[in-house]
């Protein structure tokens, strides 16, 4: 069951944020879509980094300009990611970890095709398992 490729499950419609945008910008955005985090591209769409809501609220504690700051210097930029072919078992490990709750998929040339999150590796299992919902069937569909 954990040997099926991340790809088969992960989002590919991901919101991202660019460097040159403004935390502002972006912690509008992440309250909007409720989001915690966001992976940070180039316009080649080329994963650079990732913005979380505790790198933001970190900046601002330090920072009293921390919302008209850019992205690009509050984002982390060393980022664990996958590639399409790895296992959902190694994302399950990595997020098992407790330090991840979305892991960006990237191609060879570090292009981004998506993330897998904690909820669908939790959702792919449950359907292995349960082929039709226990419970909350209208939400779960």
């Amino acid at each position: 069951m954990m040997n099926e490729a991340v790809r088969t499950i992960m989002t590919t419609e991901v919101v991202t944020a660019y460097p040159e945008q403004t935390v502002g910008e972006i912690a509008e955005l992440m309250l909007r879509d409720q989001l915690q985090q966001l992976p940070v591209v180039d316009h080649e769409g080329r994963l650079v980094g990732l913005i979380t809501s505790y790198d933001m609220w970190r900046d601002c504690r330090v920072n009293p300009d921390s919302e008209s700051r850019l992205v690009g210097e509050v984002m982390n930029t060393r980022v664990i990611k996958l590639a399409p072919k790895d296992k959902v078992g190694t994302a399950a490990e990595l997020f098992m970890d407790r330090r991840f709750k979305t892991i960006p998929v990237v191609n060879l040339n570090g292009k981004l095709k998506g993330v897998i999150t904690a909820f669908d590796v939790i959702r792919y299992t449950l359907r292995k398992e349960y082929k039709e919902p226990i419970l909350f069937r209208d939400v779960i569909l």
